[in-house]
């Protein structure tokens, strides 16, 4: 008799998500537990105040992966803002060691917007990761 192996991983998994942006960055938290994402806050974006305000976040949630929102035109080409945010997911993949995902994230500003989010970058993340959890087996 073969053993059966199980995809779903035998502890939760838990996530941060970002929404980059030139001047901000949308931040949110999730797990693969609840499957479900919450809005954290918003960061600016600029300089190594970014990614110092991201070390804290990282301290505080231990996530054991980061999502990155990468937007593409909506015929799926990239443009400048998608190489940006690649760039950005290869920086936190370089400064934390953690895993890093790239997730599309065409649309996910107006979703956010169309709910009536108070807080449009902080809820993006949260689209974005809502996106990457229900691709998890």
């Amino acid at each position: 008799m073969s053993a059966s192996v199980s995809a779903v991983p035998s502890s939760p998994l838990s996530f941060l998500a970002f929404d980059f942006g030139l001047k901000r960055v949308g931040v949110a938290a999730g797990n693969s537990l609840t499957r479900q994402a919450t809005p954290l806050r918003t960061i600016a974006a600029e300089g190594e105040a970014r990614f110092a305000a991201i070390a804290a976040l990282i301290a505080e949630w231990q996530p054991d992966a980061l999502i990155v929102g990468v937007p593409v035109h909506p015929d799926g080409t990239p443009h400048d803002n998608t190489r940006r945010a690649q760039r950005f997911a290869r920086q936190l993949h370089g400064r934390f060691r953690l895993p890093v995902h790239e997730v599309d994230e065409r649309y996910s500003t107006t979703e956010a917007a169309d709910a009536g989010a108070r807080d449009l970058d902080a809820a993006s993340a949260a689209i974005i990761l809502d996106q990457y959890l229900r691709t998890l087996a």
